[in-house]
């Protein structure tokens, strides 16, 4: 639901705009607590000033924030997502919820300038993905890990560059996309439509070129997503799936067994690309940069979703293909950055999944025809990251009272 400017608790506001200033990107209040913020992705207390908020003052911030309908929802479904605009502020996505029984709220800041795809640091790639003209694009990852702003980042470039339809499904609507070379048709759910599935469907009466749907919740709104892109039009969602290959199989496995072998057909033949990303935690303390693992379906990716027994080698196939496509594992991606001096070895080696293989890895050590190790390198790279992050530190915080304290970091 999208919410009116002019309808904010004045505290509400104030927290916001101490927010904005100290460029967090969310913002949490809680009573019994101080508001705090998440900031380069450390959460912190917003102000050593500011008091610890009571249930009824929590309380008072959501009620002036929802209408009556809003709070009736939030009363039956005890949570609520909204988008909130404030003028000459920002645009706000609010989760309000309960939890022990009292009010709790997470308020995301979203940019007023939609991305572009280097904004991002996203790789290349992207914007040879961003120019396809029909097909499935996914782009998987956990809860906050940039999803929206890469989604958003590709509709900038087509809105940028083409003439098209771009009909956008989304829960809530996070960027305000304006009309560029393309009409674009933004839709909320809860405000213009009930549900995906339904506005999915109506999606394809609209003359739509390009569809974007926030998410592939169900088996029906995957079915008329394969649909669409069958029929000729770009169809961009998401899932909350780690890499390609679980982002195949977890399609998969919403169909009865004895579908999954003509879904896995329908699914080659649509699927043009999988972007899979995490966040990784800068070195200097400026934020965060993507690490991505991208699959494109060539004929190779096509022949190994169609087939089961050879499934479970695309992370392989990827690999593989990083100089022929541009497509690239998480840990190729790692590198990738590790070698630009954005994130040091201590971080990679936390969000890889496969930390030992990663070090083999990064140390230049490959299989020669023999399936033997073969070391083309030394471990001096490996060493040459480990180096200088020895002295690293955290800073703690008690959020009853806003103090700090420092702590050092083990290596």
């Amino acid at each position: 639901m999208t919410g009116k400017a002019n309808k904010i608790h004045p505290y509400l506001l104030k927290l916001l705009e101490l927010s904005i200033k100290q460029k967090a990107s969310d913002l949490h209040l809680k009573a019994g607590i101080v508001p705090v913020v998440r900031r380069f992705g450390n959460l912190r207390p917003l102000a050593p000033t500011l008091k610890e908020l009571s249930s009824a003052e929590l309380d008072d911030i959501v009620n002036t924030l929802l209408d009556e309908e809003q709070r009736r929802d939030l009363k039956n479904m005890k949570e609520i997502d909204m988008g909130y605009g404030v003028a000459g502020l920002g645009r706000f996505r609010f989760s309000i919820f309960k939890q022990r029984g009292s009010s709790r709220m997470v308020c995301r800041t979203i940019p007023y300038e939609v991305p572009r795809i280097t904004d991002l640091n996203l790789p290349p790639i992207l914007q040879n993905i961003a120019n396809l003209e029909r097909g499935l694009i996914l782009c998987t990852g956990i809860t906050g890990a940039g999803k929206s702003s890469t989604l958003a980042a590709i509709v900038n470039q087509i809105n940028h560059t083409k003439n098209k339809h771009i009909v956008t499904i989304e829960d809530p609507i996070e960027y305000l996309i304006r009309d560029k070379k393309s009409i674009i048709t933004q839709r909320e759910l809860g405000i213009d439509t009930t549900d995906y599935k339904r506005a999915l469907r109506s999606a394809l009466r609209q003359d739509p070129d390009v569809i974007l749907i926030g998410e592939l919740r169900d088996r029906e709104t995957i079915e008329t997503a394969i649909s669409a892109a069958e029929t000729g039009h770009l169809v961009i969602s998401t899932l909350h799936t780690m890499d390609a290959r679980e982002t195949i199989y977890r399609i998969l496995n919403v169909f009865p067994p004895e579908q999954q072998a003509a879904i896995r057909i329908h699914l080659a033949s649509v699927l043009k690309a999988v972007i899979s990303q995490r966040l990784a935690t800068r070195k200097d303390g400026r934020g965060f940069v993507p690490a991505c693992e991208v699959m494109i379906v060539s004929q190779r990716i096509r022949e190994m979703i169609e087939d089961p027994e050879r499934t479970g080698d695309i992370p392989k196939a990827i690999a593989e293909s990083k100089v022929s496509y541009g497509m690239q594992t998480f840990d190729q991606s790692l590198i990738d950055l590790l070698d630009k001096g954005w994130i040091d070895m201590k971080h990679a080696l936390e969000i890889t999944n496969h930390p030992e293989d990663f070090k083999v890895l990064l140390s230049g050590v490959k299989m020669d025809s023999d399936n033997r190790f073969n070391s083309s390198e030394s471990n001096d790279r490996m060493d040459s990251y480990l180096e200088g992050n020895k002295n690293s530190s955290e800073i703690e915080f008690d959020f009853t009272n806003a103090q700090t304290k420092s702590k050092k970091r083990k290596f």
